[in-house]
């Protein structure tokens, strides 16, 4: 029988924090993990839009626990910032969903300078998941998910001469890359994890063809094309629903038998049940799992080490 949302086991006494959880995949993985007893923190960026989230929560489960953290991640600054507020407020964090996204942007530059996707999908979460890392660490057995998608197949490999694209930009390609990024993020994290001894484990997912406002936002910012109207179509039409998106993210934050390393993704590639599939290792993949961490140590000033109990 297909894994869905009720499968998630009792979650009471945890802390969740998602990134992006106020809409689509974020908004359904707060609800699901909130439904489960979760305490869920909200972080994300449009104050308005989070208040609406948190009602519609509250509507279908009155007891959830729910705290709103602001979480700007093309600012590290801001960034810090909430990562402070959930460190003041709690000891340790148990489940890390690094979901948020822009995809397919025109150029243009974060407020650190970092061109806008690799600098919100990849760099924002390296620093949120560095900052949090002791009250991952202090957790009997956190799990950090990271979103990744399909379009890392084609994507060309960081170069550290120029990670911001100021050469050569494509939207696409840019967004294809910070996605590869993501995965390389989340197996080199659980590489740390895996050599400090700690508990921690770092997981992967991707949502597959899910009907969000993604598509129609990156043809509002005008720099997706014809390839983003098609998008658009398409996922309207033939589209998993959020719902349905989101399982693989779930599953890989709460399923008991899920191990770090892994990913979750829809069985067919782009639709179907969330289930564990093989990751493709491509050739060098440990040399560009290094390199990320080099690139992303250098450009954000901020160091992600796991150090052993």
């Amino acid at each position: 029988m297909a894994w869905t949302e009720k499968d998630i086991p009792d979650l009471s006494g945890r802390t969740a924090v998602v990134t992006g959880a106020n809409g689509g995949l974020g908004f359904q993985t707060a609800l699901a993990l909130a439904g489960a007893g979760a305490h869920v923190v909200l972080a994300a960026r449009d104050p308005a839009k989070t208040a609406a989230a948190v009602a519609r929560i509250t509507e279908r489960h009155p007891a959830a626990s729910l705290e709103v953290v602001p979480l700007d991640l093309g600012d590290l600054s801001a960034v810090k910032t909430a990562a402070d507020t959930v460190l003041a407020g709690h000891e340790r964090v148990d489940l890390l969903v690094n979901n948020a996204g822009v995809m397919a942007m025109p150029q243009r530059t974060t407020a650190d300078g970092f061109e806008v996707q690799l600098g919100v999908n990849h760099l924002g979460h390296w620093s949120l998941t560095a900052h949090l890392l002791p009250a991952l660490l202090r957790a009997p057995a956190a799990r950090v998910v990271t979103v990744t998608s399909t379009a890392r197949h084609r994507a060309r490999r960081l170069d550290p001469a120029d990670p911001h694209l100021r050469r050569d930009y494509g939207p696409w390609s840019s967004y294809a890359r910070s996605k590869m990024a993501n995965l390389h993020f989340g197996l080199g994290l659980q590489q740390r994890f895996a050599s400090a001894g700690v508990a921690a484990a770092s997981l992967l997912a991707h949502p597959g063809l899910s009907n969000t406002d993604l598509q129609a936002r990156s043809v509002r910012e005008g720099g997706a094309g014809p390839l983003g109207a098609f998008f658009e179509v398409m996922t309207a039409r033939s589209g998993m629903t959020p719902v349905e998106g989101a399982r693989p993210q779930l599953r890989a934050a709460t399923d008991p038998r899920a191990k770090g390393g892994e990913l979750y993704a829809p069985r067919f590639g782009s639709h179907g049940p969330a289930v564990r599939r093989p990751i493709v290792r491509r050739r060098h993949l440990q040399e560009q799992i290094d390199v990320l961490w080099q690139v992303s140590q250098r450009e954000t000033g901020i160091p992600l080490h796991v150090e052993s109990p």
